[in-house]
This record gives C-alpha cells, sequence and structure tokens, in this order.
C-alpha cells in the first residue's frame, strides 16, 4: 500500500478509460523562465473507476456550493483560465447553477 500524501498541488491531468480513471496532481515550478516552457513535477497519481470519479465531482461540487452560501462569497475563475482549460463559459454557469 502506498504511504498517504499531504501536498499542495497547482495543476492536474485527467485521464478516462474505459477501464478507469487517472487523476495526476503536479505543481509548477516556482520561478519560470519566460522564455521556455513552463515545467511541472509529478506528485502522484491515484486510480479510481469511472463512476468514483463521478460520484466524487458531484460530491466536491456540492461541497464547494455549500460553503460559498454558508460564508456568503462566490469562488470566482477568471474567463481567461476558463479559456485555456476549454471551458465554455456558458458550460461553466451551467454546471455551477
Amino acid at each position: 500500500m502506498a504511504e498517504p500524501f499531504n501536498v499542495y498541488a497547482d495543476a492536474f491531468l485527467v485521464t478516462i478509460t474505459p477501464f478507469g480513471a487517472n487523476l495526476s496532481f503536479e505543481v509548477r515550478e516556482a520561478h519560470p523562465s519566460p522564455h521556455s516552457p513552463q515545467t511541472s513535477a509529478r506528485l502522484g497519481t491515484v486510480h479510481m473507476s469511472v463512476e468514483h470519479l463521478k460520484v466524487m465531482v458531484m460530491m466536491i461540487r456540492n461541497q464547494v456550493k455549500a460553503v460559498e452560501s454558508q460564508s456568503g462569497v462566490q469562488f470566482e475563475v477568471p474567463t481567461n483560465i476558463l479559456s485555456q482549460v476549454q471551458i465554455a463559459p456558458e458550460d461553466w454557469d451551467s454546471f455551477w447553477k
């Protein structure tokens, strides 16, 4: 069994196949050179079933919405970030309703 980990990640990669899902968490270089591509180091990968992933996504969404409601704040994601990860603003708004 793998050792438990507690780390900060600022990047991730999701791969879904008919046989399961893989979530790899990464951390980007702290002081990247403006003249070279930004690199990141993989911290670890969590493997699970696609069904588990779908339940987890819904539970995380519900918890974020509950915290926003209870605290009276809304965690905004800038539109340029949505564009970079190819999420249409209307899809984003629909998911978070």
